[in-house]
């Protein structure tokens, strides 16, 4: 069967760009993959962050026949083009990941041309149906986008009761994000430290460490957790890393840590992380800390999962049905500095590391690749 996804790739730097590298890589143990990729996602003045595009190679990289860097999300014409030209391709199936209203013309147009020319059906994997940070006009072009769609593949109870509040009736698969395992093996502990004092100069000593990882925005509740880290001094023998690009003003939080005096306690490390060193960030800690105000799923725990690692998330959309609260994590209330400085106490008072990253082990195996891709290809199969 020909597959096209659509969307996110190398050159083009992030999570989504990831997920699709990876989706690409075990869909092509059993089928003929293509990508259609961005050469521009974004225009400049949109793009909160420092750059759209990767600046090394990538952990996974989609070869270049099999990769067309050729989607502009901003030019019409552009989309009819691409549509025309993935076409004649003949794809039984297109794939898009949905994350954000904005790309729904897009994704809308090249969905129309490409069924007005193909047999090909339409199927929509989504990170979210309700955008985190909403705006005039989300609930149109959700719609837009998924008047094409035939399958969807939601990964949480939340966006699985959002899309049935979209859409009628629709035909979709629940498959829960599978673990992100592109960023090369876990290494020793006190060696990713050193590696991260050599290279970063980002020096815990003998201390823990607390790992937030991610782009750091404002519904991921940075705030609260330097606040915790407050409620925490003294109490416990451990450091806060908050690894990841700003896309808001990161001086809200310098100046947060600075006012608590926890210039000690937390550091935080905006530059860019290349794929290579992903590894060496989770390789190190003990635990990582997801303080989310609002959530689907996330990448994120999929990334400690791989290696390992226990996690603290707050209770919020589908946090809670990957991190078994007191057996591969916490699950703790959200917005409250108060609930994450005692699950973090708590963490490190029962000594929890080694029996919590014993139980990931075990469940990450329903996280797989080879599990996720078979759904797809399984709702693809059947009659809409």
């Amino acid at each position: 069967m020909k597959i096209v996804i659509v969307g996110t790739a190398y050159p083009m730097r992030g999570g989504i760009a990831q997920f699709n590298a990876l989706l690409y890589k075990y869909l092509s143990l059993k089928e003929d993959v293509s990508v259609y990729s961005f050469k521009r996602q974004y225009p400049e003045f949109l793009f909160p962050g420092k750059t759209q595009f990767e600046k090394g190679e990538p952990a996974i990289k989609i070869p270049s026949g099999k990769n067309s860097v050729s989607i502009d999300s901003v030019n019409p014409f552009n989309w009819i083009i691409n549509g025309y030209r993935i076409s004649k391709l003949k794809p039984k199936l297109l794939i898009f990941k949905y994350w954000i209203p904005f790309f729904a013309p897009c994704f809308f147009t090249i969905s129309l041309i490409v069924k007005l020319f193909s047999d090909a059906k339409v199927l929509y994997i989504c990170d979210n149906v309700v955008p985190h940070e909403k705006r005039f006009g989300d609930k149109f072009f959700t719609w837009l986008a998924f008047l094409m769609t035939d399958y969807f593949i939601v990964m949480s109870k939340k966006v699985e009761s959002d899309l049935n509040k979209t859409v009628k009736k629709c035909n979709y698969r629940f498959a829960h994000h599978p673990v992100y395992n592109l960023f090369g093996e876990k290494v020793d502990k006190d060696e990713a430290k050193n590696i991260l004092k050599n290279k970063y100069n980002l020096d815990f000593g003998t201390k823990g460490l607390i790992l937030f990882f991610g782009y750091i925005r404002k519904y991921k509740g940075v705030g609260y957790l330097i606040d915790a880290m407050n409620l925490l001094k003294g109490k416990i023998e451990a450091n806060l890393l908050i690894a990841g690009e700003s896309y808001e003003d990161e001086k809200i939080y310098t100046e947060q840590i600075k006012k608590l005096n926890l210039e000690n306690e937390v550091k935080m490390f905006t530059d860019f992380i290349p794929d290579s060193d992903v590894r060496y960030f989770f390789s190190a800690c003990d635990v990582v800390v997801l303080p989310y105000i609002d959530a689907t799923q996330s990448g994120i725990i999929q990334i400690a999962y791989f290696y390992d690692k226990p996690v603290i998330a707050t209770n919020v959309g589908g946090l809670s049905e990957i991190v078994n609260n007191n057996e591969t994590g916490f699950i703790v209330k959200p917005e409250s500095p108060e609930s994450l400085a005692e699950a973090i106490e708590k963490f490190y008072d029962e000594g929890a590391e080694h029996e919590f990253s014993k139980n990931v082990k075990q469940e990450k195996q329903k996280y797989m690749w080879e599990n996720f891709t078979d759904v797809i290809l399984d709702i693809s199969a059947k009659k809409k």
